[in-house]
């Protein structure tokens, strides 16, 4: 059984998931707000005889607009792409924990070790978690969004980490745990 705050990690982290993609919904939003009132000011502009400099700053401003709309949306198809693929791996993973009883009894004997260890280590439950995620392959990046915090944080938090660890790393953290097991 995994830890409590594990629940409270994975619901911050599809918070975290919804909120990256309103984040990019209102970008999308105010970026076409600024390609309307641009075109707008061109027809103005034009009817009024404006220079045709101050003309090609306003098409530069809103060609430039239009391909930022279109790398915003194709990040959004990317992303949802990516949490299909994330979903039905998940879905794939449980159905292979519920055929293997014995993986569930190992994942339950290493998450009480993990557990453990981090007590011996006198990890606070802030660096707890990003211990478990760091364990888990999130970037910085990534477990600052779940954590709604600063990468410069979460940076801070894994050296504090590596340090009462005594490891030189990431790489070294997670090899700390599966090095005798392999």
């Amino acid at each position: 059984m995994p830890p409590p705050w594990y629940k409270g990690i994975m619901a911050r982290l599809h918070k975290g998931t919804r909120v990256s993609y309103l984040k990019e919904i209102a970008l999308i939003v105010v970026v076409a707000a600024i390609v309307a009132g641009t075109l707008q000011d061109f027809v103005v502009d034009l009817s009024a005889g404006a220079s045709l400099r101050h003309l090609l700053q306003e098409v530069v401003i809103v060609t430039v607009s239009v391909l930022a709309i279109g790398y915003l949306v194709n990040g959004l198809r990317r992303q949802r792409a990516e949490l299909g693929q994330l979903k039905q791996d998940l879905e794939h993973s449980k159905e292979h924990r519920a055929a293997s009883p014995q993986l569930l009894q190992a994942r339950e004997q290493m998450g009480r070790v993990i557990q453990e260890q981090f007590q011996q280590w006198a990890l606070t439950a802030s660096e707890q978690e990003v211990a478990l995620l760091l364990l888990k392959g999130l970037s910085f990046r990534e477990i600052a969004e779940v954590r709604d915090t600063l990468e410069k944080t979460v940076r801070q938090q894994a050296s504090s980490i590596y340090k009462k660890a005594n490891v030189a790393g990431r790489a070294s953290f997670s090899a700390w745990f599966i090095e005798d097991i392999l």
